[in-house]
């Protein structure tokens, strides 16, 4: 560590929590934009807290030349206060009253994209968690709520466009060609829902009427060019509006809603109050730019954002160890709504995916921590997936618990009960055991304990007595917080499958009881060892253990091939047949890394995928992801004892062995492309495709001719980008180097003119996997249409790199650590969030054996350096020693 690292590593923690010592009731703010120069005056309602008198008031700020301060309209001597790097603080206790500051700063140069920043043709803000201290002195955290009034005023030329929070309540014309505008929001809010954009945008509008009759005017305000990528968003918002108000009785309390499109952003969205400014990638939608992943990105995100109104706006955090208190919450209410509005099995499985991928990877990782983490030295650092992710999974659970109806009660006592407050988790928690009369003090173990829970199944059967016995043992791996963990409160949804029978008849599950509807039960374990007991059982069955993927959790029962077959094919339960398929598909990796070369797919499974193929008895999406064999970093968190380049060569030949086996079958729906048919992007339509391109990438990874041909048409007469990116993916698989070279040249001459499609193009070539991918690589950052600056570009290149080729990465030299180290370093100087975002793959060195001394390795090296708080935590975490 050296000694400029160890200065910025104040390590914040949970239980030094207390309550500020002064409220800030109104925030009046002038923002005066000129070019590189920006001058704010912020009049600050001041109250003491009076739990706390007697004390002195302390503001944050980051980066400010203070031009004044006055009290109460009389100017302050210097020895009235003291700055003192990034605080200033009056040195004498108030009483109620005003306090003014006035600031200057130049967005220009603010490359970190927190506070106020330009980006193309506007500027625009950043402030969560903690960017509003760059835009004015203030106690920048969130249990402090006040209402705001912002007066903007820029050069009308150059700003045509002034928004910020709220309701406009003025605007005028200024001399000099200048004009102002004045926003006021009528509801509380801490300063990290703060916005403001002031630029040169065009505005697509629309309305809604919300369930009370109330007309709410909808604004998307994007550069010109993208006017026509704004349609799926409007729609997405509107069905996320009616959505709530019928699944959560919530109505928008506004008179506008509006979304503004920012090419240069750090995160994917953010719900500022009424003024939610997004990413680009999470907003702009057009069939011949976009992928149907894209289309359904946006409507999610477009909906978490909406949703944040109340689960994050109307009730926020108390301070930022709760950050999943609003997102883990609205992550939850966004996949609600994901599900109702597409496929409820695949939005599912793609979660899923994302948890046993990443979110399980960083549990067990040297960055785990709690979803309700103890400590941080910078809070960026915990807008994670265990935050994210794993804590919608405990909302998750709560509701399964509850039930539908109880789980609505609950919220709906939530929001009555803390409107217009900042709260915690426990807060959340209490409203579910309000409304149901349980106790869920040991539940609460899942925001407090780090780690991902295993859960070991053994059954047996007694023949004689008709018993049938299922044992579980639930276990947690020692993690950065804590060694011994205490048993948690986890639910397991279940059933029983008996007999196998004909593909073609419903499925077997077993009565577990004599009541209606008794084939599926949810268990609750909480004791370390526990033991279910299922009496009158006729037949020795094939348990069905966590349908739905009821609780994150590591589940190890060994089933056999035989079993795992019968629920693939008869389980009623559709995200357990797609999770059957994937530990057949595991199976085959372990076979083919023990027996090499004599390698072959056991007929069994290639028999049950070939008849639910034929006979497409389920949804197509959900076959195109049977298809899929799981990625290389889930399979090397399951088989950590061998090398991770022998377990992506054994998955290079279970996928060319599926595909070769399969090959009639696959090549039937490859052919289904059909260009002329027109795009929609239903959940019909969207599996079709799915299923249609999952195939001929298939097809495509064991160079089958005809496969060839197929993707070149498909290529070059798709209507859509769906299509055409999977074609263009098929070619770059091919062993065909001219042909790719001139596919790729092509699609970037057609789309170069359209930013986000040349990124998919980046990632595109950062993910092929051959012997030249560092030199490829290296030549792409030199490319015209890569910036550094620009987060977008950044994460399609280094971050697809890092996590998503294998070959390339983890090469033998080491050159892909020591060049991402390269880059990390690079970045961090400009960009700390971004730096410590792209540094994931390093930090998890530990699994990687020998490869992984030599990521260690250049993990030090970044160590070494002078470092942001954001980098430095992330590095200082990883190299210590578990």
């Amino acid at each position: 560590m050296t000694a400029s690292n160890s200065e910025k590593a104040q390590t914040i923690y949970l239980k030094d929590y207390r309550e500020p010592s002064y409220w800030i009731d109104q925030t009046e703010l002038d923002v005066n934009i000129r070019p590189n120069l920006t001058r704010v005056k912020a009049r600050l309602r001041i109250r003491p807290n009076k739990n706390l008198t007697g004390e002195l008031l302390v503001l944050a700020g980051e980066g400010l030349t203070t031009h004044s301060v006055t009290w109460n309209g009389q100017s302050l001597e210097q020895n009235d206060y003291i700055i003192d790097g990034d605080s200033l603080t009056i040195t004498s206790p108030l009483s109620e009253g005003w306090l003014e500051t006035e600031v200057s700063f130049n967005p220009e140069e603010n490359t970190s994209l927190e506070g106020l920043y330009r980006s193309r043709t506007m500027y625009c803000t950043q402030c969560e968690a903690q960017g509003f201290r760059k835009i004015t002195w203030y106690l920048d955290r969130p249990d402090v709520m006040s209402v705001f009034s912002t007066r903007i005023e820029a050069d009308k030329a150059q700003c045509p466009v002034l928004l910020s929070n709220g309701n406009l309540l003025e605007a005028g014309e200024l001399d000099a060609g200048r004009h102002f505008a004045r926003w006021v929001d009528p509801f509380k809010k801490p300063s990290y829902l703060f916005a403001l954009v002031a630029g040169d945008l065009a505005c697509k509008a629309d309305a809604f009427t919300t369930v009370s009759g109330r007309p709410v005017a909808i604004e998307v305000y994007v550069e010109p060019k993208d006017l026509d990528k704004c349609d799926h968003a409007i729609d997405s918002l509107k069905r996320a509006m009616a959505w709530d108000e019928a699944r959560y009785g919530l109505e928008y309390d506004l008179d506008r809603y509006m979304i503004v499109a920012v090419d240069d952003f750090n995160m994917g969205a953010m719900e500022n109050k009424g003024l939610n400014i997004f990413n680009t990638s999470c907003v702009l939608a057009n069939p011949k730019t976009t992928t149907d992943l894209g289309f359904q990105r946006v409507e999610a995100v477009v909906a978490h954002e909406y949703f944040h109104n109340w689960s994050g706006n109307r009730v926020t955090c108390r301070d930022w160890f709760q950050l999943s208190l609003k997102e883990g919450f609205t992550v939850y209410r966004d996949a609600q709504f994901s599900a109702d509005m597409n496929s409820a099995t695949v939005k599912r499985i793609e979660d899923v995916n994302l948890l046993r991928s990443a979110q399980f990877a960083e549990d067990a990782g040297p960055l785990a921590h709690a979803v309700r983490p103890e400590s941080f030295i910078e809070i960026s650092n915990f807008y994670t997936l265990t935050v994210y992710e794993k804590g919608a999974e405990i909302v998750r659970m709560l509701a399964n618990l509850l039930g539908a109806e109880t789980f609505r009660a609950a919220t709906d006592y939530y929001f009555s009960t803390y409107d217009g407050q900042a709260v915690t988790c426990d807060d959340f928690v209490a409203a579910m055991e309000k409304a149901s009369g349980r106790d869920f003090t040991q539940f609460k173990r899942w925001y407090s304990q780090a780690g991902t829970p295993e859960v070991t199944v053994s059954d047996s059967y007694d023949p004689d007595a008709n018993i049938y016995t299922l044992s579980f043992t639930q276990s947690c791996r020692a993690t950065p917080e804590t060694v011994e963990k205490l048993p948690f409160h986890i639910p397991v949804a279940m059933g029983l499958l008996g007999e196998a029978g004909s593909l073609k008849l419903q499925s077997k599950d077993i009565a577990l009881s004599d009541e209606a509807d008794n084939t599926h039960t949810v268990l609750e374990l909480t004791e370390a060892t526990q033991h279910v007991v299922f009496t009158n059982v006729l037949e020795k069955p094939v348990p069905s253990l966590f349908r739905g993927f009821s609780a994150p959790v590591n589940v190890r029962f060994n089933y056999s091939e035989a079993q795992l077959i019968r629920l693939l094919k008869l389980d009623s339960d559709e995200f357990n047949r797609w999770s059957a398929s994937q530990e057949l598909a595991v199976i085959a990796v372990t076979t083919a890394l023990q027996e090499p070369p004599a390698f072959t797919l056991s007929p069994q499974w290639l028999e049950a995928l070939r008849d639910i193929l034929e006979q497409q008895m389920i949804e197509p999406a959900v076959l195109a992801y049977m298809l899929q064999v799981p990625s290389v970093s889930y399979l090397h968190d399951r088989l950590p004892q061998y090398d991770v380049l022998d377990i992506y060569a054994a998955r290079e030949k279970v996928v060319k062995a599926l595909a070769l086996n399969l090959e009639s079958q696959l090549t039937s729906f490859a052919r289904c492309f059909d260009a002329n048919v027109a795009y929609k992007v239903d959940a019909e339509a969207v599996g079709q495709r799915a299923l249609c391109n999952a195939a001929l990438l298939l097809l495509a990874h064991a160079q089958v001719r005809s496969a060839s041909e197929l993707a070149l048409e498909q290529f070059k007469s798709a209507n859509n980008m769906t299509d055409q990116l999977a074609a263009l993916k098929a070619l770059l698989l091919f062993d065909e180097p001219a042909i790719s070279a001139e596919a790729l040249e092509a699609f970037y001459q057609q789309w170069h003119h359209e930013a986000l499609v040349v990124n998919q193009w980046f990632s595109l070539q950062a993910a092929v996997e051959s012997d030249s991918a560092l030199t490829r690589l290296e030549a792409l950052t030199q490319h015209p249409d890569f910036q550094w600056s620009n987060p977008n570009k950044v994460r399609a290149l280094v971050s697809v790199f890092g996590n998503q080729n294998v070959t390339g990465f983890h090469c033998a030299s080491g050159a892909g650590y020591t060049w991402l180290a390269d880059v990390v370093v690079k970045v961090d100087k400009n960009n700390p969030q971004l730096a410590a975002r792209l540094v994931t793959p390093l930090t998890r060195w530990a699994k990687y054996g020998r490869r992984g001394e030599r990521m260690r390795q250049e993990l030090a090296r970044i160590a070494a350096q002078p470092l942001s708080k954001d980098l430095f935590e992330v590095t200082d975490k990883a190299l210590k020693p578990d």
